[in-house]
């Protein structure tokens, strides 16, 4: 673990529904904006094609797209043109077998390379309906940091991020899609992950309205101990920026050892009945 500051950046926008150029072009304007030496900037759940899966239906499957494909090539220039790592959620198609689709997050390095994906663990309906669930928990190495990622209702599950914190993770990015109504749960959940965990999270969500669905924003940074250093407001779109120290991982492990205090050999025969 080092001692660098990161700067983050998170892009809390609005999404047309099923008008990915639209999208596209509108996250292009967003990174634009984004302040030089910025080192990552993270966009909120499916920013590509919009989220309400009442309204898309079947339409999702025109949708998706490869990992690698259209959005992270796009994305891979504007990444090397700024020098800037970028994370976001899209719909996935899976390669060699038809009809299969996931929702799934890439990193992207300052360098414009593709570094890896994750594919949702936890699907909220009705996305059960659509989606495969993931099955691989990975971290990925940015070099300056080293870095987890967590969508939307994942946050409920807090296994899920002890493991990406047993596994090296000093930030956790959580792209979202919190309809208004849920902003206590927005709240506490990842402000008790990071906590939890001694880590840095950053929750990303967005803002507009689709159908009678209205998102909540308020995209936030919470630090180790669990406070929020840096906040959006409830609906408008806007970038957070917030500068991170990592060290401030190791002081807070140093002070309560959570992770090294771990028996996590006693849990198993619970975890076996479930």
């Amino acid at each position: 673990m080092n001692g660098k500051k990161i700067r983050l950046a998170l892009i809390q926008m609005d999404c047309k529904i099923i008008d990915k150029n639209n999208n596209h072009n509108h996250a292009l304007d967003f990174l634009d904006k984004v302040k030089m030496k910025t080192d990552i900037a993270c966009f909120p759940e499916f920013f590509t094609t919009g989220y309400n899966l009442n309204i898309i239906g079947d339409k999702l499957y025109d949708l998706a797209e490869t990992i690698p494909g259209k959005t992270t090539k796009m994305l891979g220039k504007k990444a090397k043109e700024k020098r800037l790592a970028i994370v976001g959620t899209i719909v996935e198609k899976d390669i060699l077998r038809e009809g299969i689709l996931y929702n799934t997050a890439f990193v992207i390095d300052k360098d414009g390379r593709l570094v890896g994906k994750y594919r949702k663990f936890y699907l909220y309906p009705p996305e059960h309906c659509y989606f495969r669930p993931g099955s691989e928990l990975p971290i990925f190495d940015l070099g300056i940091t080293k870095v987890g990622i967590a969508i939307c209702y994942d946050h409920a599950f807090p296994e899920l991020f002890r493991v990406l914190a047993l596994k090296g993770a000093e930030i956790v990015f959580i792209p979202s899609a919190v309809p208004q109504g849920y902003e206590y749960l927005l709240n506490l959940r990842t402000r008790a992950r990071a906590q939890d965990n001694q880590f840095f999270v950053a929750a990303i969500n967005r803002v507009g309205q689709e159908g009678q669905v209205k998102y909540c924003g308020l995209s936030k940074i919470i630090n180790p101990r669990g406070e929020v250093i840096a906040e959006a407001s409830l609906d408008k779109e806007e970038i957070v920026y917030c500068k991170v120290d990592i060290n401030q991982i190791l002081q807070e492990r140093k002070q309560e050892p959570i992770l090294r205090s771990l028996r996590s050999e006693i849990y198993k025969r619970w975890f076996n009945l479930l």
